[in-house]
């Protein structure tokens, strides 16, 4: 997937002002939202949330004590177990793997792994026929390979009548506007390919150290075929999906549904363990996992460790009032809100994506609802220090920080400045109780009025309380 992250501003410019986009993401906001409050309400949410975060910590902690274990017993059931440094690599093993077994078509069920690889183009280019099968995902590999917007709900800046012409064009059949008879038309058409593909790739929600187990959730019951009726099943997921236990993934399990779709459990919950036995009716014969670090690891030890934890259950971006507005897109590459605003930074590189980590009102709403307790608006700082310590933010910019930090220090000179730019605030506003043009920052009125100030500075409204 091309990183687009550098034209931020534009994208979300561009966004912002489509009218039709604000309709379909303010829909969404309602169901993702309302759902995770209802969903929630039947557990302990904070002890639940406390007891995630610390499986997780467990889990990244001792990484590679849990990676051996999981390699040893994934091995023992007959699977093998690869390692990618990056992207490139992920698409060298699994186009080595098609070679080995002869292998013309690929079934998939979302990996956003596969989206940071560009996979898909890489099976092509290795004769390789990709098909996507998750609804979201096959929705827009049929129309142009257009990249999702959201990580669990890839499609939702498409309307229903929008999806209905894009079938009707590329399936040549009669066009439909019923969901049931959509959704029926997409499962006719993908039925031959589910029983035609010689491999199945997915990704995996998490990996489980002490049976050497993938686990999925899915709510379309896809990921199964593509698990279990290829001869081969290549599974494609981050280093630091790993847990400890299953009771570890037991306890997960509560919170990552209710936090991503509103669900008490998924639909379809998997734990795929090892080969096809001699008594298993189905499974397939032959299981890769490809274990990817891509930038995870250089996380290890570091300020952004925390970010390791994250089990991609988008409730941050769902609750965001910054995604809420602009969408997927916007950002630039495979994962956008909160969690995208200190990922792509992280595993592109700060220097490519330079104004993601200020594509937040630092509301704290993603921390909140994060079922992991990431403290996502202390990351996006964190990665805003280091824009300014490595001169990568504008001149003027920085010019004005280090002002207002030097005026900082200097508690009476702050008070008359303060003091001083509540008046030049008034008279900007001429009298009124909005600024047209903010004067000597006019980027901030570009698009919006700014409040004038409504009375005295806090100093001068703390000096006149009451003594006691």
């Amino acid at each position: 997937m091309q990183i687009r992250s550098m034209h931020f501003k534009a994208r979300a410019g561009a966004a912002a002002a489509d009218r039709a986009l604000q309709s379909k993401l303010a829909t969404a906001k309602g169901l993702f939202v309302d759902g995770r409050r209802r969903a929630v309400a039947d557990i302990d949410l904070e002890a639940t949330r406390e007891a995630s975060r610390a499986i997780r910590n467990r889990a990244v902690e001792n990484l590679d004590l849990w990676l051996e274990r999981f390699e040893q017993e994934a091995t023992r059931r007959g699977g093998q177990v690869l390692w990618a440094r990056d992207g490139a690599e992920i698409c060298r093993l699994v186009a080595d793997i098609a070679r080995r077994h002869g292998v013309k078509k690929a079934i998939k069920s979302k990996s956003m792994l596969s989206e940071e690889a560009g996979l898909n183009a890489a099976l092509e280019a290795a004769g390789v026929q990709p098909v996507e099968t998750d609804l979201g995902e096959y929705i827009l590999q049929i129309n142009d390979n257009e990249p999702p917007s959201h990580i669990i709900a890839p499609v939702i800046h498409k309307t229903k009548e929008e999806v209905a012409d894009l079938f009707a064009r590329v399936h040549g059949k009669p066009r439909k506007t019923e969901i049931g008879e959509m959704t029926r038309e997409a499962r006719e058409m993908l039925r031959t390919h589910f029983l035609s593909a010689d491999m199945g790739i997915s990704g995996g929600n998490f990996l489980v150290a002490e049976t050497g187990s993938v686990a999925l959730v899915t709510n379309e019951g896809n990921g199964r075929m593509v698990t279990t009726l290829p001869k081969v099943h290549v599974v494609i997921t981050g280093v630091e999906k790993v847990v400890p236990t299953l009771e570890d993934l037991a306890t997960l399990m509560r919170i990552l549904p209710r936090s991503a779709t509103g669900q008490s459990i998924s639909n379809y919950f998997s734990v795929l363990t090892g080969v096809k036995r001699p008594e298993d009716t189905d499974g397939p014969e032959h299981l890769y996992f490809i274990l990817v670090d891509n930038g995870r690891v250089d996380l290890l030890g570091g300020d952004f460790q925390d970010m390791l934890r994250c089990i991609r259950c988008a409730a941050c971006m769902n609750h965001c009032p910054v995604y809420q507005t602009i969408g997927g897109h916007a950002y630039g590459w495979v994962y956008p809100g909160p969690m995208g605003s200190v990922l792509t930074p992280l595993f592109v590189g700060i220097e490519n994506a330079l104004d993601l980590p200020h594509a937040a009102t630092m509301c704290n709403q993603c921390g909140v609802v994060c079922p992991v307790k990431i403290p996502l608006p202390e990351l996006m700082r964190k990665l805003r220090e280091q824009q300014v310590e490595r001169r990568l933010r504008p001149w003027g910019e920085r010019t004005a920080l280090g002002l207002w930090a030097w005026l900082a220090r200097h508690p009476s000179l702050y008070a008359l400045v303060a003091k001083l730019g509540v008046r030049y605030l008034n008279w900007l506003a001429e009298g009124g109780d909005r600024i047209r043009v903010m004067g000597v920052a006019p980027s901030w009125t570009d698009g919006r009025d700014f409040p004038a100030p409504e009375g005295r500075t806090f100093r001068e409204l703390y000096a006149k309380r009451p003594k006691t």
